[in-house]
């Protein structure tokens, strides 16, 4: 059971990452978020084009790295751990860049991530 639900818990946060980056723009409104604009890359004056084209690859490369740990949790692998790590990292990585506050619940998970695996929980699973 606790398998099932590490492995559905990575997955499933994993895809989050580029749904979230590739959300339509519903016409008339302003979107909550926008993957074209970042703090770090407007002040070193990057355009919008490379700048959402670089946050779509960080956000599919994260949701991967987090499917292959998932997948890493079913098959009772040793390397899931430092895949998860690896895959809490790049998400962090990516909501730093891409700071919006409506990103904090996932910088709050990528952050547990990090510390369940350093602290080796659930025991079942090691």
């Amino acid at each position: 059971m606790i398998t099932a639900l590490v492995s559905g818990f990575l997955v499933v946060h994993g895809l989050l990452h580029p749904g979230t980056w590739t959300a339509p723009v519903p016409s008339g409104k302003p979107p909550p978020f926008d993957p074209g604009h970042s703090w770090a890359l407007t002040a070193a004056h990057v355009s919008a084009a490379p700048v959402r084209a670089a946050s779509l690859a960080l956000s599919w490369y994260t949701a991967l790295l987090y499917v292959v740990a998932g997948v890493g949790v079913v098959a009772g692998s040793d390397w899931w751990a430092g895949t998860a790590i690896v895959a809490a990292a790049s998400g962090l990585v990516l909501k730093t860049i891409w700071f919006h506050p409506w990103l904090t619940v996932g910088i709050l998970l990528d952050m547990g991530v990090i510390v369940a695996v350093a602290s080796s929980w659930p025991g079942p699973l090691y």
